[in-house]
């Protein structure tokens, strides 16, 4: 076989300013045996002058100080020209290098045929119809997460408040410990707690299946083209998108994911705006609110809160754009697009699984931590009668000191000591708000039905049964996305029990406009600081000063934001 080498023309080589130190440092490194016994001097030396520090360490210890010497000398000549954008230079001219030599080899038609990709492309990343299009793909996710996903809420729930809490109550009762505090604290703090945030591992499920759907077939990386414009506009790089669109499941890992910008006011907007993205931990306070007092349009005023979130950050990146961060311009957005392919079911499965399971197990010790510390306080007396874990929640020590913050939510609807109470231990996590109101707001047992008594058989075939029925109303819900709606009607029943007691207590504190006043608990619950852990990662990410700018902006955002829609809302009914 004939061998078919590189004619000196189609050699690849660099400026001649480079050219005269690879040269230079290729001939001191060979003075070290150990380097010219492991690597080509040449490569050695690209590597080198390009910064792989992994390369730099073993040249230190193989070669030691002569090396080093010569690899620092050849860089400070080479920044006279580039600047410490050496590594830069090489690479792009790596890549005029290829570009020269396919365009000698290649012979391109004058009008390259169109791959579906590119046929796609021209709709989904239309100037016009680009936006709209994500738009609809975000609404189709939202329904997703509420409608379809409810009927599977509704199944744990009664899982949990059923079948498991009688198996509890049961094994206590036979080792003779039922009734008395171990037992509270169980069902009460455990079940209840804990417990009320599990209910909603549906809605994440649904959550994570559709954005694995959207990142496996490559249209996520098209809606970071499609914002890029509206990013500049609020003086971002257009890749911080896509720390947005991680913000949507956890504010957490996008925080961390700003690391990708390389210019650090880039990094700290972004950074600054990311917790305004709806995350995942949010959602399970929205579905039980927006259930209870918004039934018949709960998937639209989800869906208004993540507008809200996004609205809020524009109109916040543009007031920064022209203050604190008005001095620089935002750099060039550079992405690759890859073609479109179809989603495979185990990398959507592993997406969903995975990251399912991260938000457990961060959240978890935080939520049963939180938890137990509510029960406690709620079971500490502190005027009134009644001993441990016997005492009224409205005389409890939680009461108290939630009672303290009351009057700072007073103008905003919900200034009662039980949604100030759920505020305060939603800094520590958003997932635990909902298992806060879950037992401040316990209604008395006396007035449940006398549960009839099972044996754990039919419990286990009663699971099932529901699980069945719970599948099919999820399938007849689909439809319910564009509108089509196969479900029974139901008729609307008065509220009872713990949507009662919610309801009861946002009309009792907002003066009869319960429904005004949850809405701004909502817009609150969206726009204040996502949770302790967000916190951490902004501090380690961007340091103290902007740590507290960020905690402190998003209370005054939040606050304000919830004050202009109740009390603008009383003003216009």
């Amino acid at each position: 076989m004939t061998s078919i080498g590189l004619t000196p023309s189609l050699r690849m080589t660099y400026a001649s300013p480079i050219e005269a130190e690879l040269t230079r440092l290729s001939e001191d490194l060979g003075h070290c045996p150990d380097l010219v016994a492991r690597y080509p001097m040449r490569w050695l030396a690209i590597q080198l002058l390009e910064g792989d520090a992994l390369l730099q360490a073993e040249v230190e210890r193989l070669g030691g100080s002569v090396a080093s010497e010569a690899l620092a000398a050849s860089r400070m000549r080479l920044e006279t020209h580039y600047g410490e954008d050496l590594d830069v230079a090489m690479v792009d001219q790596r890549y005029r290098f290829v570009h020269d030599l396919a365009a000698q080899a290649l012979t391109r038609p004058k009008t390259p045929s169109l791959t579906m990709s590119d046929r796609v492309d021209r709709i989904v990343t239309n100037r016009w119809l680009g936006i709209p299009i994500f738009l609809g793909l975000m609404w189709v996710v939202f329904k997703l997460t509420t409608d379809v996903a409810a009927p599977f809420v509704d199944w744990i729930d009664a899982v949990l408040t059923g079948p498991v809490s009688h198996w509890i109550i049961s094994l206590l009762s036979i080792t003779g410990l039922s009734g008395g505090w171990l037992e509270s604290l169980l069902i009460d703090g455990v079940i209840a707690g804990v417990g009320g945030v599990l209910v909603f591992i549906p809605v994440l499920f649904s959550l994570y299946f559709a954005l694995a759907i959207l990142e496996d077939s490559g249209y996520m990386a098209r809606s970071a083209f499609v914002m890029d414009r509206l990013m500049h506009r609020l003086g971002l790089h257009g890749k911080s998108f896509l720390p947005m669109i991680v913000g949507f499941g956890c504010s957490v890992p996008a925080i961390y994911a700003t690391r990708t910008l390389e210019n650090e006011r880039d990094r700290i907007l972004t950074g600054l705006l990311v917790p305004f993205m709806s995350c995942s931990a949010r959602l399970p306070v929205y579905v039980l609110v927006a259930a209870i007092f918004f039934p018949t349009m709960a998937g639209l005023v989800i869906f208004g809160l993540y507008l809200t979130g996004i609205l809020v950050a524009i109109g916040l990146g543009i007031l920064l754009k022209h203050t604190l961060f008005g001095n620089e311009l935002p750099t060039p957005f550079v992405i690759e697009l890859p073609p479109y392919r179809l989603p495979t079911l185990r990398n959507i499965w592993q997406q969903m699984w995975e990251r399912t399971a991260a938000f457990l197990q961060h959240a978890w010790t935080i939520i049963l931590g939180t938890s137990m510390l509510i029960w406690l306080l709620l079971a500490l007396p502190v005027s009134g009668e009644g001993g441990f874990a016997e005492t009224d929640v409205d005389q409890s020590a939680f009461a108290a000191v939630s009672g303290v913050v009351t009057p700072v939510f007073a103008p905003l609807g919900f200034g009662s000591w039980e949604t100030s109470g759920a505020l305060l231990t939603g800094f520590v996590a958003k997932e635990v708000v909902v298992s806060t109101m879950i037992q401040v707001y316990n209604v008395p047992g006396e007035e449940e039905e006398e549960a009839v008594a099972t044996t754990f058989g039919e419990d286990l075939l009663a699971i099932g049964g529901s699980f069945v029925s719970a599948t099919s109303d999820a399938l007849k819900a689909i439809p319910s996305i564009i509108g089509i709606n196969l479900a029974a009607e139901e008729d609307e029943q008065a509220p009872d029990g713990l949507t009662g007691a919610i309801r009861q207590g946002f009309d009792a504190s907002s003066g009869g406009h319960g429904a005004l006043a949850a809405l701004a608990f909502l817009v609150f619950v969206l726009l204040y600081t996502p949770c302790m852990v967000a916190v951490a990662a902004a501090r380690q990410e961007f340091g103290s000063r902007w740590m507290w700018v960020s905690i402190i902006g998003q209370f005054v955002i939040a606050w304000l934001a919830a004050l202009i829609v109740f009390q603008g809302g009383r003003f216009f009914l």
